[in-house]
């Protein structure tokens, strides 16, 4: 999950004093960068600003942002849905550097993979802690960001030593097949009972014609979890899951770290020049080709259930991304604004847990030791945005605190 570039700051003056060019020599600072924001986004859900645009119904900017930080509810884009694919990206991007350097270091092959195995069973351990928080019992579920790279890990890294015709011939294999398995899954029948598996018949973004098959819990994936999931002991039998995600997403999920492995080997082939041409045209392409799928009704491009074209359209925005950051940063020489993103970027899995841990703790801390009047300032609507903002700074100054003693959580 982490940079394998990294490299402990000399000493407290100088990350004061250089904060990112202490970083230029060790790490690659636009990929820690966009990791950062990656991460930020993510955090910054204590924002709230869905509830924000509610108290501010026909405010087109509220509405916007609201937008923006929520999962669209079946097919398109948001900002928010570009979280998930680009920190699985980034995984792609970092393994190359993570191999090369433990190599250096006269590590094995058997060793790295026995490695690889040992992060990939902590990821998915760590997934399913984390979903089972207030629950009476362990909720077996592997559709979560770090279940499913968990889930998908060691097939990167075997073929993180593999060349590029493997590694595209692999991303082809993968999301063809799987394509092909949910396209021959029979669709339900004109009598299937739709509220059995939490849709409503008249719901209006169901699919027609071939679109269907990718339709919300009755697919191949939901079909599979209804086996699956019913295998660990659980409160009740598995039918559906409430946002239609799936354990199955992994296998296109891994299509989509394949690219940020390509991306990674590019850059550190072309270095010390920045392969932004390469970068770009893939970007477009990705997003061309996801769409040209979409519209054709070919597959849809759905984030919840991870389609092929998902995986195109995304790798395509994570493409630009990375481009976007490389010459910005890279190519321009525009580092110092980049700190507060590379401070989180840097110490990503620390950043996941903070988020998924500390919400409910900084929230109640604030409302015991403040109250509620601080975040009252601008009027009732705009209180959940206060606290909001306040709680993320408490996240950031955490993960900066850490960032100066050289506490960095890794894998």
């Amino acid at each position: 999950m982490e940079q394998a570039l990294s490299a402990p700051v000399r000493d407290e003056r100088s990350r004061v004093e250089a904060p990112i060019d202490t970083f230029v020599a060790t790490r690659n600072v636009a990929v820690d960068s966009y990791r950062g924001l990656v991460m930020i986004l993510m955090m910054a859900e204590v924002l709230q600003l869905p509830r924000v645009a509610q108290a501010h119904s026909g405010n087109w900017f509220w509405a916007f942002l609201g937008y923006n930080q929520t999962h669209v509810e079946w097919a398109g884009c948001s900002l928010h849905d570009t979280i998930q694919p680009s920190f699985s990206f980034l995984v792609g991007v970092a393994l190359p550097y993570s191999i090369a350097s433990r190599m250096r270091k006269g590590e094995t092959f058997r060793k790295l993979f026995a490695h690889a195995l040992w992060r990939s069973l902590i990821l998915i351990c760590l997934g399913i802690f984390l979903r089972s928080i207030n629950r009476p019992q362990t909720y077996f579920t592997f559709e979560d960001t770090l279940t499913q790279i968990g889930l998908g890990y060691p097939f990167l890294f075997l073929l993180g030593f593999r060349s590029p015709k493997w590694q595209w011939g692999a991303f082809t294999v993968i999301l063809f097949v799987y394509w092909l398995a949910w396209a021959l899954y029979p669709l339900p029948g004109p009598g299937f009972d739709w509220k059995s598996v939490g849709v409503s018949a008249t719901w209006p973004h169901n699919f027609t014609g071939f679109a269907a098959h990718w339709n919300k819990n009755s697919n191949l994936g939901n079909a599979f979890d209804q086996w699956f999931l019913n295998l660990f002991p659980r409160e009740n039998p598995f039918v559906y899951n409430n946002g239609g995600y799936l354990t199955l997403s992994f296998i296109p999920t891994l299509g989509t770290m394949i690219l940020g492995l390509i991306a990674g080997r590019w850059f550190r082939n072309c270095a010390p020049v920045i392969p932004l041409k390469r970068f770009c045209i893939a970007g477009a392409m990705g997003i061309a080709a996801g769409l040209l799928l979409h519209f054709t009704g070919v597959c849809p491009v759905v984030k919840r259930i991870w389609t092929p074209s998902w995986t195109l359209f995304s790798g395509g925005i994570c493409f630009l991304f990375l481009a976007a950051f490389s010459w910005i940063i890279e190519v321009k020489k525009h580092r110092k604004w980049a700190f507060p993103l590379v401070v989180v970027g840097t110490n990503s899995i620390a950043a996941y847990l903070i988020a998924h841990l500390f919400e409910e703790f900084t929230f109640s801390s604030f409302h015991t030791h403040l109250g509620d009047r601080p975040f009252m300032v601008f009027g009732p609507g705009l209180y959940p945005l206060m606290l909001g903002a306040a709680t993320l700074l408490t996240y950031w100054l955490m993960l900066y605190w850490m960032f100066r003693r050289k506490i960095f959580l890794k894998i």
